[in-house]
């Protein structure tokens, strides 16, 4: 009798220990983060992925009541910084600010060394908005289909600026001639900018930059807006066609910003501050200060992140096999 109670007493406190540790695990789920969660950015201080990335570091601590801190870590178009995220920690506090470099760069790089799809973990999206074909207000072309009618009857004539070889305006162009079977002679600048003013000078007749880069000179007319580059609309530019609406269906690029994680990190944190994304961008002051960037919020799963990037690495890892690139400066 007695050994029967002293049995029943083990069994009751072994049953307590399981108690409690089942209570320990989702609780120490909820303590993430119990210390700053670093978000990786892999160009300099100022662009427009750094301002992306601070502003979101800034809400989700607020939703999260946490501390998130931004770390720039630029070079090698991005694979610097993507390198550091595919080798950090798989535990939630670090983070990569993923752009259109991400995919682009992996894409048509050999040198790139990181796998945007098998070595992170999609998080999610923050926000997207298309790019605007712009060309000299001087040119012939006044819309995206003169502009490939030039191009058809001189090939090699036109010259378009990138903001540098393998990044999304690089592609963008190549995509554009492979389906239009153009040639139009790609010149990489260090940035859209010297790109732009180039063009505003009559030396190139074509460029893509992101709608605030080149509103202002669309607004004082030295730049004439062909086109956006997404399959709809922008918000921003609402009197400009899309690519469907120009006869170029099948076109849908855009520039967008989310935060990807090392593979393996646990789903539980990853949907932990994946809810806490969808929240802050949700956010009227975030809506609003998108709205200037002329992006919109775009918030959704872990999942449909996951297979946004692989539709978009595979996209253009076509382009770069069928246009034959060969892009070998990081």
């Amino acid at each position: 009798m007695h050994h029967n109670s002293n049995r029943r007493q083990a069994l009751n406190t072994l049953a307590l220990a399981g108690l409690a540790l089942a209570g320990a695990a989702p609780a120490r789920a909820q303590t993430f983060p119990d210390r700053p969660v670093k978000i990786i950015v892999p160009f300099a201080p100022g662009a427009g992925t750094d301002a992306v990335a601070r502003l979101m570091a800034q809400k989700l601590g607020e939703v999260m009541g946490a501390t998130f801190v931004v770390e720039n870590r630029a070079g090698a178009s991005g694979a610097i910084g993507a390198q550091a995220v595919a080798q950090a920690a798989p535990d939630g506090y670090t983070l990569l600010l993923v752009a259109s470099p991400f995919t682009t760069v992996a894409a048509s790089m050999p040198g790139a060394n990181y796998d945007p799809l098998r070595q992170f973990a999609p998080v999610g999206m923050i926000a997207s908005g298309p790019l605007v074909w712009a060309t000299n207000a001087d040119s012939p072309a006044h819309t995206m289909k003169e502009m490939v009618g030039l191009a058809r009857q001189k090939p090699g004539a036109l010259n378009y600026g990138s903001a540098g070889a393998g990044g999304v305006n690089h592609l963008v162009l190549e995509l554009l001639k492979s389906r239009t079977g153009t040639f139009i002679t790609h010149i990489p600048y260090r940035g859209v900018a010297p790109a732009t003013m180039d063009m505003i000078a009559g030396h190139i007749q074509l460029v893509t930059g992101t709608i605030p880069a080149l509103l202002p000179f669309i607004k004082d007319g030295r730049v004439r807006a062909l086109a956006v580059t997404s399959a709809k609309r922008s918000n921003a530019l609402p009197d400009v066609p899309s690519m469907a609406e120009v006869g170029l269906s099948g076109i849908d690029v855009v520039n967008f910003f989310a935060l990807a994680a090392p593979a393996g990190t646990p789903p539980a944190i990853v949907n932990q501050l994946n809810a806490a994304i969808n929240k802050a961008v949700a956010l009227p002051e975030v809506v609003a200060r998108f709205k200037l960037d002329a992006i919109e919020a775009a918030p959704g799963s872990p999942a449909l992140l996951g297979h946004f990037l692989e539709a978009d690495y595979r996209a253009w890892r076509n382009v770069v096999r069928s246009q034959k690139l060969v892009v070998d400066s990081l």
